[in-house]
Parts: structure tokens; C-alpha cells; sequence
């Protein structure tokens, strides 16, 4: 079986997903943690399933069984979901030069979705910070939001608890 062409590329190809990408960042950064991460590693799960009957055989079958496997590890850590969603990216790369598009009626879609994908993987492996508190600190003469700087559930001038066992810590 001859290997197919994927189909020529256009700016658009790169500029959409990329604009829908931010788009996706700032609607996510108004959900407050940690129904932000809950709520993507399910996305992420359901992610999975885009490509069933996308022309790769039982390949289609194993992947969302991988894809459980780490957006279940996602509940818990924002890296498990960057992680995941550049496995999808990866996918996506083998959808675009052998399989079936994500879209049948857009021949270039699996590429958009390597560029969305990674971009919002990105995202996620720097801990998906919301950008709206990222702007305010960064607005001079602005009021950093609460919580702003400090590690999730650590008390602004206090330090991270360290590792170790309970036993240690009594």
C-alpha cells in the first residue's frame, strides 16, 4: 500500500488552531481550581475517542485505553494532562500523514489539532496558571490576585511543606 500525501498546508492551517488555542487558555483560566484540572483531565479522556474508525485499524482501540490511564493520573496533576495532551499531538501527527482527518470535510484538521494541542500541552506542563492572575501581576499599580505567587493551599509568607512521612512531621 502506497504511503499517502498529506494534504499542502496553508497559514490558516497554523493560525487558527494556534488563535483557538488562546481562546481555550483564557475561558479555562475562569474556572478556579481544581475543577479546572478535574474538568480537563476528563476532557482529556474524552479526547481519546476522536479518532475512532479514523483508519488505523485496532491502533484505534489501544489508544484510549492509554489515554484513560493518563488523564486518570490527570485529576490529580496539571503535568499528567500537558503530558497527555501531547501523546494526542503525536496522534494527531500519525492521523495526519497516514490515517483519516478529525474532520472528514477539512483534509488539513488533524494538523490544526497538533498545533492546538501541543500549544495547550504547553500550558499545562507549566501547571495551567490562570492568565487572568498572570495580567494582574503584571499590571503596574494593580493588586496581585489572592493567592497570587504562593503554592496552591500554602498560605502567602509561609513556606511549602517539605516531603517526608507523617510520623516526621509530629
Amino acid at each position: 500500500m502506497p504511503i499517502p500525501h498529506p494534504p499542502p498546508l496553508q497559514l490558516v492551517d497554523i493560525v487558527g488552531p494556534a488563535a483557538g488555542a488562546i481562546v481555550f487558555v483564557i475561558l479555562m483560566s475562569l474556572v478556579k481550581e481544581p475543577a479546572r484540572r478535574t474538568f480537563n483531565a476528563i476532557f482529556l479522556g474524552g479526547a481519546a475517542g476522536v479518532y475512532l474508525s479514523g483508519g488505523l485499524g485496532p491502533w484505534e482501540l489501544v489508544a484510549p485505553l492509554v489515554f484513560s490511564i493518563i488523564a486518570y493520573q490527570g485529576l490529580r496533576s496539571h503535568r499528567w494532562i500537558g503530558v497527555g495532551w501531547l501523546l494526542h499531538a503525536s496522534w494527531d501527527v500519525v492521523h495526519h500523514l497516514y490515517g483519516n482527518p478529525i474532520w472528514p470535510f477539512m483534509a488539513t484538521s488533524s494538523f490544526g489539532c497538533i498545533v492546538f494541542d501541543s500549544l495547550i500541552a504547553v500550558w499545562f506542563l507549566a501547571g495551567a496558571p490562570s492568565v487572568l492572575s498572570l495580567r494582574s501581576r503584571l499590571t503596574p499599580g494593580r493588586a496581585p490576585a489572592p493567592g497570587a505567587g504562593t503554592r496552591a493551599g500554602t498560605p502567602a509568607g509561609s513556606s511549602p511543606p517539605t516531603g517526608g512521612s507523617a510520623r516526621a512531621a509530629r
